[in-house]
């Protein structure tokens, strides 16, 4: 089978039939509502948007001499016409807003965009115009100026996570709180950026993608590593934080594209929080402590009792050793006696140890320090094998807190109370609850002291 000969007038025929084809698909496949004018004003190019906005079809609208009449009022027509056409000979993009008629006889605000088009010796031969409906354009410019408001300097941290649950963009917010800057932050796992609290937020970022957001904001406890040495920074921080699933709406089922972490910084709220509701908690022990203690006969049964109620959410064992005499000031070597303990398998309550068996603590012991400065010295374990049978305490204790039993003037032992490693470590305010503790035990052993002779 032979094919036929084509012309050459033929085949650029078909060519242009072919151009003429593409050019017509490209403009109604746009976006953007578009139409064109020669260099005498008519129409010669209208697709599809313009027609869904205004109602005029391309047969109906291409070949008309301007939009007067049908697309324009004739008031407006001559200024409106003028402007197009003028883009022909203004450089660059000239933008304008008019109000064009519909085929229903409506009128519609619209922001047309024209630009000159070049003929093929660089004179003008004609002007487009790219518009859309005023209403969408605000409302797409809003949307750019929310994400570039959130982007700059907000108050709150941004930071898109793609599906992969690694960081694709952050504001400067995010980048301080992340310790390191918004370009370095960009592609790198969560757990190179924070250590505690990673799985709790790529949980949270894990059931965005899969369910959507959660009802309400969430609250993670994180602490952030240092970009440097790659160590987690000592100080905790409270993120209150929210989610929003990213999803592209340019195909048919929403595919996830990531999701937006917002977050703000509320450590200072909680940590106050926390310290209301822990003195609260601390002072109602107290009065129970001291209504307990006042039903009982023996004074040291009254200091064991105490160090029960004081136990509670404060530490895991306590120790309670005392001088063979009370002194003002006691010279070293200073030694001490066992008077009462809690089980030393278990925390529980303490209990008085009867007759008492002197402690061997070695010099430099917290308990022996305490009584020297009359005052309170805390511990921590170095994570040494033997650290806490070194100093006489039960296997596992990871953290201590000794402070000195003072009464009329006189030192009469010293408290210590124990942690292990399931608890934080001693803090200054746990001191000043010690040494609460402290006085009311005191008071019930130099009571014992005084009955005793």
């Amino acid at each position: 089978m032979t094919v036929p000969h084509q012309s050459g007038a033929a085949r650029h025929e078909a060519a242009d039939r072919d151009d003429h084809d593409l050019l017509a698909a490209l403009l109604d496949g746009m976006d953007a509502a578009l139409c064109a004018f020669d260099a005498d004003g008519t129409v010669t190019h209208w697709n599809r948007e313009a027609e869904r906005i205004l109602g005029w079809s391309a047969e109906e609208a291409v070949g008309r001499h301007g939009l007067a009449g049908w697309a324009l009022r004739e008031a407006d027509a001559a200024e409106v016409t003028a402007r197009l056409l003028g883009a022909m000979k203004a450089p660059g993009r000239q933008v304008d807003e008019f109000a064009l008629l519909t085929k229903a006889g409506g009128r519609v605000l619209v922001r047309i965009q024209s630009s000159a088009v070049p003929g093929g010796d660089g004179s003008p031969a004609g002007v487009y115009c790219a518009f859309s409906e005023v209403h969408t354009q605000i409302d797409l410019e809003r949307s750019v100026a929310l994400s570039e408001a959130l982007f700059g300097e907000a108050s709150w941290g941004v930071v898109l996570v793609d599906a992969d649950l690694r960081p694709a963009l952050a504001n400067a917010h995010a980048a301080r709180a992340l310790r390191t800057s918004r370009t370095a932050l960009l592609g790198r796992p969560l757990g190179e950026l924070l250590d505690q609290g990673v799985e709790e937020l790529e949980g949270a970022l894990q059931h965005v993608l899969a369910a959507g957001a959660p009802p309400a904001p969430t609250e993670l406890w994180v602490t952030v590593r240092d970009q440097g040495t790659g160590v987690a920074l000592p100080e905790r921080r409270c993120w209150r934080s929210g989610f929003l699933r990213l999803a592209t709406p340019l195909v048919e089922e929403p595919v996830p594209l990531g999701v937006a972490w917002l977050f703000t910084d509320v450590t200072k709220a909680r940590l106050a929080e926390q310290e209301s509701a822990r003195l609260r908690f601390r002072g109602s022990q107290l009065h129970r402590a001291g209504r307990a203690v006042a039903e009982c006969e023996d004074p040291m049964e009254a200091a064991a009792l105490y160090l029960e109620f004081a136990l509670a959410g404060f530490a895991d064992h306590a120790l309670v050793d005392t001088l063979p005499e009370p002194e003002p000031v006691p010279e070293p070597p200073v030694r001490l006696t066992r008077a009462a303990s809690t089980p030393a398998g278990a925390p529980g309550a303490a209990a008085p140890a009867g007759a008492g068996v002197p402690v061997p603590y070695a010099a430099g012991h917290p308990a022996l320090q305490a009584v020297e400065r009359c005052g309170s010295v805390r511990a921590a374990t170095d994570r040494s094998d033997g650290w806490a049978a070194a100093r006489k305490w039960p296997d596992g204790t990871r953290h201590a807190l000794a402070t000195a039993l003072r009464s009329r003037g006189r030192t009469v032992g010293v408290v210590t109370f124990l942690r292990g490693a399931a608890r934080r470590p001693f803090d200054r305010a746990d001191a000043v609850y010690a040494e609460d503790i402290a006085t009311r035990v005191a008071a019930a052993i130099d009571l014992a002291v005084t009955v005793a002779r």
